[in-house]
């Protein structure tokens, strides 16, 4: 029997099993360019197939695959060894799907009360309109002539929150990712804003929720060329061994800092909206910064300033202060048993 194993067993394609169980059947040999195009999915079902046509047996396959038995029986039924394409994943989508039901002339009375009325909401027009014609019509019917018409009291400004509320839903959020606990596996970021004498300025906070080593950095602006600085001083802090960044919705980690990630090969993770709790980690730093160092007499709107003084206050608390967490042992400490990490002090001096 021919077999061709990838990686690992979850992986296997073993195209013999295909080309032997045809061969009972068929006159002849059959090529492998007569196999279809199968997706990566299909070719770990077809190998789950293969395993049980000479093992006869499906509690062994389900256990060298590490599948459950109802997700094996359930592609046993669907397989046909004359079409392999009987693996391949079913589309989800409903048979019935909900169609235009708003009729031509419930259409033309939404947009009439809709156009003298452009600040009310669908609830109040389904009221109106029940009274002035004497039949109710649903809220859904009313919005979704609106949406058809674009009938919106500020149309730009309404088409860009909904290319914004579009565009969240693509993003990964962090509740996706299964944590693992070793060092590097995911760095949390966050910006703290802190106002004085009329000035704004931002820090930029860093740190790994496994070993606790944090880092920061005051910049002038919020633009995202210094969250993207910010990154790459971190990724050489931690000698680049950072697998998972996660971060908030802010602009400053959009443009240029979803540049730099994409070109250190970093996956972003982003909180869910209004939900500090998705960050506790770099949330907790961000508090002992202001309550041990910047309360201590040592916030100032000099970048140059405010940096040199924090490196010296990072070092402390990465090298010299106690955690909690980590049973009273010290971030580098604690992180000494699984790797090294660069030194603290800052490359560049220019803000």
């Amino acid at each position: 029997m021919i077999s061709k194993r990838l990686n690992n067993r979850g992986n296997s394609l073993y195209s013999g099993g295909y080309m032997n169980t045809l061969s009972y059947a068929l006159p002849g040999a059959v090529s492998l360019a007569s196999l279809p195009n199968l997706s990566k999915e299909a070719k770990r079902r077809l190998a789950w197939m293969d395993h049980f046509r000479l093992t006869k047996n499906a509690a062994r396959t389900c256990r060298y695959f590490g599948i459950s038995r109802q997700c094996f029986h359930k592609w046993r039924k669907r397989y046909d060894p004359f079409r392999l394409e009987s693996l391949e994943e079913k589309s989800r989508r409903p048979k019935n799907t909900r169609r235009w039901e708003v009729s031509r002339l419930e259409e033309l009375r939404i947009l009439r009360l809709r156009k003298a009325r452009i600040r009310y909401g669908k609830m109040k027009l389904a009221v109106l309109y029940a009274r002035e014609y004497g039949m109710p019509v649903s809220s859904w019917k009313i919005q979704r002539v609106i949406e058809k018409h674009a009938l919106y009291y500020h149309p730009s400004k309404t088409l860009k929150l909904r290319r914004k509320r579009k565009q969240n839903q693509a993003k990964k959020r962090i509740t996706e990712l299964k944590r693992e606990q070793r060092q590097g596996f995911l760095v949390a970021l966050d910006t703290v804003v802190r106002y004085r004498a009329g000035y704004k300025r931002y820090i930029l906070t860093g740190i790994d929720i496994h070993s606790k080593i944090a880092f920061a950095r005051m910049y002038p602006t919020k633009h995202s060329r210094h969250a993207a600085d910010f990154l790459k001083r971190l990724h050489y802090l931690f000698d680049g061994k950072i697998e998972n960044l996660q971060t908030d919705n802010g602009s400053e980690f959009a443009k240029e800092f979803r540049n730099a990630a994409e070109e250190l090969a970093l996956p972003h993770y982003f909180s869910r909206p209004k939900t500090p709790t998705d960050n506790p980690f770099d949330e907790r730093f961000n508090r002992t910064l202001e309550e041990e160092f910047i309360q201590m007499g040592n916030m100032t709107e000099d970048c140059a300033v405010f940096n040199k003084n924090l490196t010296e206050w990072l070092v402390e608390y990465n090298f010299r202060r106690p955690h909690q967490a980590l049973g009273y042992e010290m971030p580098v400490e604690y992180n000494y048993h699984y790797q090294k990490v660069s030194t603290m002090y800052p490359s560049s001096t220019r803000y």
